[in-house]
């Protein structure tokens, strides 16, 4: 295939790059960091506006990179009318790493896409900014981890929850004790669409075509396929670059989950599920799952998700023997004391609590203040709010998730070792 490129053939092409880049053209152009930003689609091209809003006086949009360029030349539109200056294109995402200008990238393409994305630019000596899942598969998480400590550099995973508000103060409600012993929790995420607008299939340009899509820089080191204008735009339904609703929506959630309780990985995970409402397109990851992950010290989370019904929308609750604990939506966390026969009185006297993330916190998405708090790390040394060895840790679930989905067979976590073994 014409034009497809990898880290590995990057680094036998680029090994001149240099590890220490300047803040001087940064600082010219009235900022304090150069940023290069590849992956122009759903959420690079709307993200990106939203780090240049988060990062106003801070952060300079040096360059763009993406393979479909129609949206390459919408972006440097959208950008050069934010900031008064153009940032340089690229369609090649090695090319725009040799620009030593650039202190940090962000990455948001697909995620087979990731692991050599993200060592080509610590080893080009960038900061990172990289979506989740932080990786297509669990070893390459080890690979990225073991870049960053020898880069030095800062690096932060897009799972947001981390900068939310909302399960900030979870997780201080959790750590207070009112919700008595936990050991079970729910997540779940139900979606539905229209009969002409199935899950996941998003809109294909009318003007795509071969000669403006480089289809050979998209695949990477996945398996050869002839010009696909599906794979490459909704590629989160093929197996070669997605792990599906479980690196896409379940990862989210568990890591949430995690933030709130302290915990960090599962023992085991049983996940079933199957193609069972869009069944007539040639999509390949489920659109309905059920996993369950039991935990070292007694603690257990249901999973579930479905693309055929709304109406849960999606949230997380941590089920105590006192207390019940749920966020919802990304915006409403609730509290409910147990009420059953017998509960003494002190428990099921308790007031139940409301808390709106907008409206009592001033937070709505947080995907914004996850941006400001990479860009702060790098100006001003703040700590990561998800940093590798978390992202890591949030990929590993819903890795495992779709290995006992994919072979039908209970997976073992070696913690210790980074291994897993089937049932």
């Amino acid at each position: 295939m014409a034009n497809k490129m990898s880290r590995r053939s990057f680094v036998t092409r680029s090994a001149v790059l240099g590890a220490a880049p300047a803040l001087l053209s940064a600082q010219a152009a009235g900022s304090k960091m150069n940023v290069g930003w590849v992956g122009l689609g759903n959420r690079g091209g709307k993200h990106i506006t939203t780090l240049m809003q988060e990062g106003a006086g801070d952060v300079y949009v040096k360059a763009i990179c993406d393979t479909f360029s129609p949206r390459l030349a919408k972006t440097k539109d959208e950008v050069t009318t934010l900031q008064k200056r153009a940032p340089d294109t690229y369609d090649d995402y090695y090319k725009m790493l040799e620009d030593k200008s650039i202190d940090a990238i962000g990455i948001f393409t697909p995620e087979h896409l990731h692991h050599d994305m993200a060592i080509a630019a610590l080893e080009a000596g960038k900061h990172v900014y990289c979506e989740k899942p932080l990786t297509h598969t669990i070893e390459e998480g080890f690979d990225i981890i073991a870049a960053v400590k020898k880069s030095g550099k800062k690096f932060q995973v897009g799972t947001q929850r981390r900068s939310a508000l909302i399960y900030q103060k979870a997780k201080e409600i959790y750590d207070s004790g009112v919700l008595g012993k936990v050991v079970y929790a729910r997540a779940f995420w139900y979606r539905n669409s229209a009969p002409n607008d199935p899950a996941w299939r998003y809109e294909i340009p009318a003007d795509a075509e071969p000669g403006n899509t480089d289809y050979g820089k998209f695949l990477g080191d996945a398996p050869d396929t002839p010009f696909n204008k599906e794979r490459y735009f909704q590629w989160r339904l093929y197996w070669d670059y997605s792990g599906g609703i479980s690196t896409d929506l379940l990862v989210h959630q568990t890591d949430a989950i995690h933030m709130i309780t302290g915990r960090h990985y599962c023992k085991s995970v049983t996940c079933s599920g199957g193609i069972h409402y869009w069944t007539e397109d040639d999509r390949e990851v489920p659109d309905t799952v059920t996993a369950a992950f039991e935990y070292p010290d007694h603690f257990h989370i249901n999973y579930s998700s479905a693309f055929s019904s709304s109406r849960y929308n999606y949230g997380e609750q941590l089920l105590g023997s006192e207390g019940t604990l749920e966020v919802m939506g990304l915006q409403d966390l609730y509290v409910y004391p147990e009420k059953y026969r017998g509960a003494p009185a002190h428990v099921s006297s308790r007031p139940e609590i409301h808390i709106n993330s907008q409206k009592d916190l001033g937070q709505g998405n947080p995907t914004g203040a996850h941006l400001k708090n990479f860009v702060d790390a790098i100006v001003r040394n703040a700590p990561l709010n998800c940093d590798v060895l978390t992202g890591h840790e949030a990929a590993v679930t819903g890795h495992l998730a779709t290995l006992s989905y994919r072979k039908e067979k209970k997976v073992y976590w070696d913690q210790e070792n980074g291994k897993y073994r089937f049932a």
